[in-house]
């Protein structure tokens, strides 16, 4: 049986004020066994209750509520195998020695696995795991102040919410997140992040700016392993372009066999750079398998995104991946998503087109991104899918 929290009361008042927050994607999960009982459903039917993972483990649920058991095809079933991804180490990309192997190294990686690690980036300790601490103080928040950014709105720039797309997902994911989006010059996206806690605005701002000349370094090594002779131009406008990042909190799940941390799917970007903690869950697919990567400390891992995909002509790929949980142990990531200017219309390249390879792909932006993702779920490719020739 689920009891009423100090966490619910503060809800609740958090809902009276703020009566656009009562609508069915915010309402009151089951109880621990599924169905609450009558005095339960009373007390709680009398506001509504955000769906969030981390309250409702919080409350102690010995059961997985119905909403978050996926159908037996869709569960991660046994998963054993391991995969070690192919390491760009940005030091030896930095010595001119070594520059040409490691450029080969990162191009043969996003042709085959989509995913590679990195390692010496040069990111600073305490920038990594300030950011990890933060992350996980702000899921640590009493519900009421972590709702203050909930929306249904995909287009939101700040946004907490769970599941991957709650307000069309037929199955819940067990997983929270914060996205912080972020533009240029950085201080104008960074005064609408949440001011609790209170270091949050600094040290994700330190974070976002490592992690955007990160991306600038990999995404130049990129464009010259694809030979594209002009790229002066389109690093200028990455310079000055559109990415977010994604606070993720996937807590100790009650039945982990039955759910998802995320579903599979695929990244709208150019490239995605991950940072995670100890706890390992991400999965990638390579060869037909699921394969659980194992954390490297300190390192990011680096994934293709749809964008890239695109650009490339379809020479590099965005792979599926997906995030399982476990019975014991919270897992905590960031994931920064990093493109072109949000208006900025990106096709294949002109130097990687010809009449032997014909453009693959159409034409696309951001806001054609966000109208599929706010009318369907989002799994596998299915983007990408519906940009293709």
């Amino acid at each position: 049986m689920a009891t009423i929290t100090a966490d619910d009361r503060q809800l609740q008042q958090v809902a009276q004020r703020n009566p656009a927050k009562a609508s069915p994607m915010f309402s009151m999960e089951s109880g621990a066994g599924g169905a609450a009982d009558d005095s339960s459903s009373e007390q709680e039917g009398s506001y509504c209750l955000i769906k969030s993972v981390r309250h409702l483990s919080d409350r102690g649920f010995t059961r997985l509520p119905d909403r978050y058991v996926l159908p037996a095809s869709e569960r991660a079933g046994d998963g054993s195998g391991r995969v070690k991804l192919p390491v760009v180490d940005l030091a030896h990309l930095r010595d001119p020695c070594h520059r040409a192997a490691v450029i080969e190294t990162l191009d043969a990686a996003c042709r085959d696995y989509g995913f590679f690690q990195v390692v010496n980036h040069g990111v600073e300790r305490e920038v990594i795991s300030g950011l990890l601490n933060v992350a996980r103080r702000f899921f640590e928040l009493p519900l009421a102040a972590r709702a203050r950014y909930m929306s249904p709105d995909v287009r939101a720039p700040v946004r907490y919410g769970t599941s991957f797309n709650q307000a069309k997902d037929a199955v819940l994911f067990w997983r929270d997140f914060l996205k912080l989006g972020c533009c240029q010059p950085l201080h104008a996206a960074v005064a609408s992040w949440p001011d609790e806690p209170a270091d949050l605005r600094e040290v994700a701002a330190r974070y976002a700016m490592a992690n955007h000349q990160l991306f600038m370094e990999l995404m130049e090594a990129a464009l010259e392993a694809l030979g594209i002779a002009c790229r002066r131009g389109l690093l200028r406008e990455l310079a000055a372009g559109y990415s977010q990042i994604m606070l993720n909190c996937y807590p100790a799940c009650p039945q982990p066999e039955l759910t998802l941390g995320l579903p599979p799917h695929s990244d709208y970007c150019l490239f995605t750079l991950l940072l995670q903690d100890q706890v390992e869950g991400l999965q990638v697919m390579h060869h037909g398998r699921w394969l659980t990567v194992d954390p490297v400390p300190g390192s990011f891992i680096a994934n293709v995104g749809d964008h890239l995909e695109i650009y490339s002509n379809g020479r590099y790929k965005s792979k599926l991946h997906r995030v399982r949980v476990n019975s014991t142990r919270p897992r905590i990531s960031a994931a920064s998503f990093h493109s072109v200017p949000a208006e900025r219309v990106i096709g294949p390249a002109a130097e990687l087109v010809d009449e032997a390879s014909p453009p693959r792909y159409m034409d696309t932006d951001y806001a054609t991104f966000l109208a599929f993702l706010a009318s369907a779920e989002g799994k596998q490719k299915s983007f990408l899918q519906s940009r293709k020739l």
